[in-house]
């Protein structure tokens, strides 16, 4: 594993933000890395709107807030020192609203496992996620994303940001 291929999921929370500063704060504009941010789309449940157009329209706007958020996240990195070579961006929409054209997919039923097979794929060393926050009861029936990363990830370092 390549420790200088950085990839840091992000998930459009405040907490979020502040691992990639945090990244970017321990990076100090060093050179040779390779950063990916990463968006695994996960929709709102379909049931909780009350027709198809009005829940097209709130995915609509949660990817344009996460696209947004993206590019937030990668111009915090480039404050930081990177070189804009050095970072990119991945969305990864969901398999339920998938656009014409999209190459991956996410079915969203573990996120933290889409994340690992991300950097398998990619070669990344170093997975930076920020701490959702969760209650210890949620964590415990909902799982946590980066509770998970911790026990999966083989081989790689993960920082986990409060």
């Amino acid at each position: 594993m390549d420790f200088k291929k950085v990839l840091i999921a992000v998930d459009g929370s405040e907490n979020s933000l502040r691992a990639v500063r945090y990244a970017a704060a321990i990076l100090d504009g060093g050179r040779g890395y390779d950063v990916l941010l990463v968006h695994i789309e996960r929709l709102p449940e379909r049931d909780m709107f009350p027709d198809e157009t009005s829940w097209s329209g709130q995915c609509r706007e949660h990817s344009q807030a996460m696209r947004d958020f993206l590019d937030r996240a990668a111009a915090e990195l480039e404050a930081g020192g990177l070189s804009a070579g050095e970072v990119c961006s991945q969305y990864i929409d969901s398999c339920a609203a998938r656009p014409e054209g999209a190459e991956d997919c996410s079915h969203g039923r573990n996120i933290a496992l889409e994340i690992l097979s991300i950097a398998e794929e990619g070669g990344y060393g170093t997975l930076v996620i920020g701490r959702r926050g969760v209650s210890k009861a949620e964590e415990f029936l909902f799982g946590s994303v980066s509770n998970k990363l911790i026990h999966h990830a083989k081989d790689r370092t993960v920082w986990v940001v409060s």
